[in-house]
């Protein structure tokens, strides 16, 4: 092996010069010593002597292999190749800075991307809202009597604006829903869930279908009745459908039984306890919900009807402020403004009356076995309704009680149709709906009654003397 040598004067070693040579260990090529072999060529003998020498540097640093690029214009040394142990650490180096540059970007895109989410999503629910409030005006005419109840309720509008406003900011930024989830492949076969920040366990399932005189329905309105059961404890599922003209009544019930089966099939991935699910509906959605649990005992009590959902995963079934016989209804809705002809149009003409009113069917001889298989049904009405009059819970009540069924009607005196669903919840603390509604999902646990005992009283959202002049100038 060659042996880089040089010449210099030693004076430890008078009057000679001794050669120099470095050797490498050669039983250890990653030992980074060397030996000094010095090496007098006066001597008549060859002496020589040896001496281990550690680098001040490791081997790494050796130019032994190194170049200059001269060509280069920056004038940069290009070094030979380096040890496998430094070149491991600057790719960790290299790694780790090109992950936390990653891990910085993906954050601030995946927040740019929801921001973005959320601004459309606010968009087209604006404008959804209001086409559907132009169509509802083009379907009832602009008459004196509609002009004076389109002035009502923008009076009403703007008195509880402060509770909307708070309502709206909770449903369209709040990590506590799951907004529009598609449960079917019509239009609108979407539905949002309003879960429990405490997630130990599963929770009770309240699966809600929204009013809207089958015209302006909208998932959106059910936002405070989730909001404040959400905060007991209890899932909401707010269930949309095709209003009218997009669909008619059999459109309407078909959507929400499809909502309705997604909801007993798929909740459970949600946190929800598919054995504990409570049906509800307000005012038209009230009808279809009935209509839906009564078309649906019907298929369930017939031979070879296949279902994707059973009653028997079905508690009870709470109505709010509903109608369940249209003979007893059209007249009135045509002299509120809900016109004959329009009427009809949405429940698809007079032979379809029968077909639509549950009342009606639950007493037909041929659906007598379908009776038992109904869940309990609990129907809630404020005696001063104009919208609806609190009769239409009575009389169904005790059909349903005369053909076999369980029920229960429930009545809050002096109570409107918006007092029981909007106004009082807007005024927090006490609100004997609300306490109903717990105390029924609650029933048979001790441990939910006892955090309800204790649960703090509910917000107020809008001053008392607002809630006073909006339940008077209400149209509905």
């Amino acid at each position: 092996m060659a042996y880089p040598t040089f010449s210099i004067p030693i004076s430890s070693l008078p009057s000679t010069t001794t050669t120099m040579f470095f050797k490498q260990n050669q039983n250890d090529p990653n030992d980074p010593s060397t030996t000094l072999l010095l090496s007098s060529p006066s001597s008549s003998s060859s002496s020589s002597s040896f001496m281990p020498i550690k680098p001040l540097l490791s081997r790494t640093s050796s130019f032994n292999n190194n170049t200059f690029d001269t060509n280069n214009e920056n004038k940069n040394i290009i070094h030979g190749p380096p040890s496998s142990s430094s070149h491991q650490n600057r790719r960790r180096r290299a790694a780790s800075d090109d992950s936390l540059s990653s891990s910085v970007s993906n954050v601030t895109h995946q927040t740019k991307s929801s921001f973005g989410r959320d601004v459309r999503h606010v968009a087209s629910q604006t404008f959804l809202l209001t086409r559907l409030g132009l169509k509802m005006l083009t379907y009832l005419g602009v008459g004196y009597k509609w002009i004076t109840r389109f002035l009502a309720l923008v009076c009403y509008a703007l008195l509880l604006i402060p509770g909307f406003v708070q309502v709206g900011y909770y449903y369209f930024f709040s990590s506590q829903i799951r907004r529009s989830i598609v449960y079917g492949d019509k239009p609108r076969n979407r539905l949002d869930l309003y879960l429990p920040r405490n997630n130990d366990g599963p929770k009770p399932v309240v699966a809600f279908v929204t009013g809207g005189a089958w015209i302006i329905g909208y998932k959106a309105w059910g936002s405070l009745l989730g909001q404040q059961l959400s905060e007991r404890d209890i899932i909401v599922a707010c269930i949309d459908y095709r209003n009218f003209p997009q669909g008619t009544i059999s459109d309407m019930v078909t959507d929400a039984s499809q909502g309705i089966s997604f909801v007993c099939n798929n909740i459970a991935e949600y946190g929800g306890d598919p054995n504990r699910i409570y049906l509800m509906g307000q005012s038209a959605g009230a009808h279809i919900a009935a209509c839906a649990l009564v078309e649906h005992a019907i298929k369930e009590a017939g031979e070879g009807e296949s279902t994707s959902w059973s009653l028997s995963q079905i508690k009870a079934y709470f109505g709010l402020s509903g109608g369940y016989n249209l003979y007893n209804l059209i007249d009135h809705f045509h002299n509120r403004g809900l016109y004959r002809s329009i009427f009809l149009s949405i429940m698809e003409g007079d032979e379809s009356l029968s077909r639509f009113s549950p009342e009606v069917m639950v007493q037909d001889p041929n659906f007598s076995n379908a009776v038992s298989l109904l869940p309990p049904m609990v129907l809630f009405h404020g005696t001063g309704d104009y919208s609806i009059p609190s009769d239409a819970s009575k009389s169904f009540s005790e059909t349903l009680k005369g053909v076999g069924g369980r029920a229960e009607a429930v009545l809050y005196e002096g109570k409107t149709h918006t007092d029981v669903f909007l106004q009082d919840p807007m005024r927090g603390g006490k609100d004997d709906l609300f306490d109903d509604l717990v105390a029924y999902i609650h029933a048979g646990d001790a441990e939910a009654c006892a955090k309800d005992a204790t649960a703090p009283p509910r917000r107020r959202l809008v001053p008392e003397f607002m809630l006073k002049l909006a339940h008077l100038v209400s149209p509905f």
